[in-house]
């Protein structure tokens, strides 16, 4: 496996009756994954165009270090609080990458 960084990018909608419920299952899992081997930091990005949409970011040190903490015990328990507002309405609800290039 390849020893470069790797993205993970998680797509979420709030509910309509809401609106904090991303943020807030945000903040609990962040809180959760804080001293993570391999995680070096997670964002919470707000579309521009519809506030209601979100992209949660987690950079890791390497897929290799992302993949041993996602087959893990903790890892389903963890990030439960984000599956149900997961948005698959644009393809997948979630995306895996590793870095290729960066300057």
């Amino acid at each position: 496996m390849s020893a470069g960084r790797a993205r993970v990018l998680i797509f979420a909608a709030a509910p309509v009756d809401d609106a904090d419920a991303v943020g807030r299952a945000y903040h609990r899992i962040s809180r959760e994954l804080a001293g993570t081997p391999g995680l070096i930091r997670n964002e919470l990005l707000r579309d521009t165009t519809d506030g209601s949409r979100f992209v949660v970011m987690s950079e890791w040190e390497s897929l290799e270090l992302f993949r041993n903490w996602e087959r893990g015990a903790a890892h389903k328990g963890t990030t439960a609080p984000l599956r149900p507002l997961q948005d698959g309405s644009r393809g997948a609800a979630f995306g895996i990458y590793e870095v290729a290039a960066a300057y």
